[in-house]
């Protein structure tokens, strides 16, 4: 991997990385954050996982996230959404779909089947590298993510729960498969087959989880997109059939902007620190 750009923030790093990608084909960029305990010993990691449109800055740059990452010593890795420059057909022509919202899936049809294979590049490949290549505790991950990539941390959270041992998300799609972001993500990556959808619908995971790990959730109650997209009842539901810990905060007039994210931000790595320090 090839670090392109360093800047430095509350005695520690920020710095920006590309490097080619074996699970989507093609250049993938990433930021990360080294608090500056991370100088004298390897720490523990936590993904945060962006939204539709976004790319490895948005998160880094508006959120404020390193004063608190240097306060308890996490190191901070922020992925972009989806492959760029595949060379598909189609892959900018919407907001929603294609570049800039992989959506954190394996694509199973074409075209996008070779190169939209988000879920193993964030689950695999880049924890691979990240533990090779900087002074992380493998051992130790957490994950958390925004919107579209809120979803993408449950999923991995539930998924995945030896591998990431906290999960925490803002204004997440709580039902993919129950709202038209989701329908049509699903539709266009994994194809008409719903029992295909379901392994990546958090709400649809909560009852299989082999490990119950406690999920954190904050929404905004003046979020645009909270009835039409997010849904969160519906995994508070499933939470409560299941048994499976959640804690659901709603917070009144607060909306799906990274002013929401950077008002509980410290909540959240606060979440991490006490599960990945212990």
């Amino acid at each position: 991997m090839i670090r392109v750009k360093r800047h430095a923030s509350f005695g520690g790093w920020v710095d920006y990385y590309k490097h080619a990608s074996r699970a989507t084909g093609t250049e993938m960029k990433f930021s990360v954050y080294l608090p500056p305990q991370a100088a004298k010993e390897r720490r523990p990691v936590v993904y945060f996982l962006s939204g539709l449109t976004c790319t490895e800055e948005n998160f880094t740059v508006k959120s404020g996230v390193q004063a608190h990452a240097a306060k308890h010593g996490l190191i901070i890795v922020a992925p972009d959404t989806s492959p760029r420059g595949a060379g598909i057909e189609g892959e900018t022509a919407s907001w929603d779909f294609g570049a800039g919202a992989g959506f954190y899936v394996d694509a199973t049809v074409e075209p996008w089947a070779k190169h939209y294979k988000m879920f193993s590049y964030v689950s695999e490949e880049l924890p691979a590298l990240i533990a090779a290549e900087l002074p992380v505790r493998a051992d130790r991950q957490g994950v958390m993510g925004h919107s579209m990539g809120g979803h993408g941390a449950l999923v991995l959270g539930l998924r995945k729960p030896e591998q990431y041992l906290s999960v925490s998300a803002f204004s997440p799609i709580c039902a993919p498969s129950r709202c038209p972001w989701g329908e049509k993500a699903f539709n266009g990556y994994l194809g008409p087959d719903r029992e295909a959808w379901r392994q990546y619908d958090a709400t649809e995971l909560v009852a299989t989880a082999r490990i119950r790990r406690p999920l954190l959730i904050d929404q905004g109650a003046a979020d645009e997109f909270l009835e039409s997209q997010l849904k969160p009842q519906l995994l508070a539901a499933a939470c409560t059939k299941a048994d499976h810990p959640l804690e659901l905060r709603q917070r009144e007039g607060y909306d799906h902007s990274y002013f929401f994210i950077a008002s509980f931000l410290g909540e959240h790595v606060e979440h991490h620190a006490r599960a990945l320090l212990a």
